[in-house]
This record gives structure tokens, C-alpha cells and sequence, in this order.
């Protein structure tokens, strides 16, 4: 199956889940939509306008009173619509994904959590949300939560959005974004941070690849999706994710594995680390994400033993 119809396949899936009532559609009727740009490159499904007939793919929608478009609408008092994001089918933590507009434009992006783990993940990240929201942070800014609740037994996060821009991101900018997330209190923000030189106290976002960062205008660094935000891991995590997924952007896993172990020294040299310490770190953080991948049944970087077990297996001795 090819992407576009993997991601179509999941759409259906998607709007059979959020817009119920198409079978059956005296009670509401039906909305059109159309999907962007094009049904063999699907990307956004939008609300249908005359323009786009020439365009994409017409799909139709229940628009029943039980829609996440009436549930949106209720919660913020205004008249609501979605746009929905057409995601890949086949990830470890694939969940709906919609911005939410009123007359004004653009209000929020929303996460719904519907399965086990994505209602898990969704409901972790709000509750890092809010702790980030009552800390004072200099180099990061954190989406804010506008809404949380639970929708015919879904998990519904509205996020603020954020005023992304195009600008190059500093190398020291993301150090300094790195330090900061790593130095946030433990516990959801009811301990104190790490003392000393605790190799192993220290916070990461968990996915701080480049396309969850953008430089903002105020020379902060905008970081959305901290659903996967963890503490008790050694300082620099998130240094070594962001060049271990640019890596792997223009090589092969293994290659970028071994390339994540050569350049750990320089990657975390901002951080004081020494190089044998700065190797020990990159390879616990390869076989971290390993894990994680074993954990949710998704392996996107092939078997370990093809990417990780040649990188690691000559460090045993060091971890």
C-alpha cells in the first residue's frame, strides 16, 4: 500500500471517529470537505469551498450534534471549525490531529487520544504543559492548554499555537533550550531539580527533533509535543536526539547511529561533558530510543540487532 492510500485508509478511520452520523444522516446532515493538495499527495482535509472542486478529493462528513466540531464549539462558546491533518497510518503513537478555527482564524491545534496508549500520552502532555506553564522559562516557550477533556471516551487536548517562523535556529540557542528543559523540576514540578553532578537526574523533552523546535521572534526557542517528556536520564538527551534525527534524515540508521557515537563529544561539548562520558551518554541514549521503539510494537529504524547492536556492542565494557 502506498502512503496516499495508507493515509486515506486512516483518514476514513479518523472521521468515522469524529464526525459520526454519515450513515445515517437525517439528524444532522452531512458537511463536505476536501482534501489538500491533492488526493494523491493528502495532507489537510478542509472545510469544502467552491474553489476547490478543480483541486482534491470531496469527502463527506456526519455534521451531527455529536461531532468534535459541536464538542469544540460548546466548550469555547463560539462556533468552531476543524481542519484535519491526514497523518501517516503506520506509527507507534499515530493519533488525530486537528486545528480549530472560529471567525477569527486559527485558535489551536487538538490532540485526541483513541487507544490505550495515545490516551495515555495525550493526558501526560497536558499535565507537563501546565507545570511548564507555571514556570518562568528564558530560552523555551511551550504551547498552552486550552482545553483538556474526554469526548465519548476520547482524550481531547486543545493547544494554543505558536508564531513559528522560518529563522535559523543557534546552536547556542538550542543548548541553552536543552539545559533548561533538562534543569525542570522533577515530579511534575513538585521536587527540586537534580543536585550536584547526578549523572542520571536530569529532565529531557523526549523528541526534540527539528521539526518539533522553530526559532521565535523574542530569540526563544518554540518547542511543541512533550508527550514524551521523562526525567532520570543523563544531561544532553536531547542534544543527541536532535543530531541523531537529522542524521537520519540524509543516512541510513546504522550509519547515523554510528555518526550520533563519533560526534557525542562535540554535540555535548557545550554541556562540560567529557568525551568518554559524552560516548557512555550516546550510546545509553541509543539504546534508549531502541527501547522506547521495542515498547510501543513500532520499530521505524529497523531491527536493533541491524542499527544499534553493531554501534554499541564494542562499547559494552564502557556502559
Amino acid at each position: 500500500m502506498n502512503d496516499a492510500r495508507a493515509r486515506l485508509g486512516y483518514l476514513d478511520e479518523t472521521l468515522r471517529l469524529l464526525y459520526p452520523g454519515l450513515l445515517y444522516p437525517a439528524a444532522g446532515g452531512r458537511s463536505a470537505r476536501t482534501v489538500l493538495p491533492h488526493r494523491l499527495v493528502p495532507r489537510r482535509l478542509v472545510p469544502r469551498a467552491r474553489w476547490h472542486a478543480a483541486l482534491g478529493r470531496r469527502v463527506l462528513v456526519g455534521a451531527g450534534p455529536d461531532t468534535i466540531e459541536t464538542y469544540l464549539s460548546e466548550v469555547l462558546g463560539r462556533r468552531v471549525l476543524t481542519v484535519v491533518h491526514v497523518r501517516p497510518a503506520l506509527r507507534a503513537n499515530r493519533k488525530p490531529v486537528l486545528e480549530a478555527h472560529d471567525a477569527s482564524g486559527l485558535l489551536g491545534f487538538v490532540k485526541i487520544g483513541d487507544s490505550e496508549r495515545a490516551r495515555e500520552l495525550v493526558r501526560h502532555e497536558a499535565g507537563v504543559l501546565r507545570m511548564l506553564g507555571d514556570h518562568a522559562l528564558k530560552a523555551v516557550v511551550s504551547p498552552a492548554v486550552l482545553h483538556h477533556g474526554v469526548w465519548r471516551g476520547l482524550e481531547v487536548l486543545l493547544l494554543s499555537p505558536l508564531p513559528i517562523t522560518s529563522r535559523r535556529i543557534p546552536a547556542s540557542l538550542l543548548s541553552a533550550a536543552v539545559r533548561e528543559i533538562a534543569g525542570l523540576p522533577p515530579d511534575g514540578g513538585r521536587g527540586s531539580g537534580p543536585g550536584g553532578e547526578r549523572s542520571e537526574g536530569w529532565r529531557w523533552h523526549g523528541d526534540l527533533a527539528p521539526w518539533n523546535i522553530a526559532a521565535g521572534a523574542d530569540g526563544r526557542l518554540l518547542v511543541w509535543d512533550w508527550e514524551r517528556f521523562a526525567g532520570g536520564v543523563p544531561l544532553g538527551f536531547d542534544a543527541l536526539h536532535h543530531f541523531f534525527h537529522r542524521s537520519l534524515r540524509r543516512m541510513p540508521p546504522p550509519v547515523a547511529a554510528r555518526a550520533c557515537l563519533a560526534n557525542a563529544g562535540r554535540v555535548l561539548e557545550p554541556f562540560a561533558i567529557s568525551t568518554g562520558q559524552a560516548r557512555r551518554t550516546a550510546a545509553h541514549y541509543l539504546i534508549t530510543i531502541a527501547d522506547r521503539h521495542h515498547r510501543d510494537g513500532h520499530e521505524p529504524l529497523g531491527p536493533p540487532s541491524g542499527w544499534l547492536s553493531p554501534v554499541v556492542d564494542s562499547l559494552e565494557c564502557l556502559l
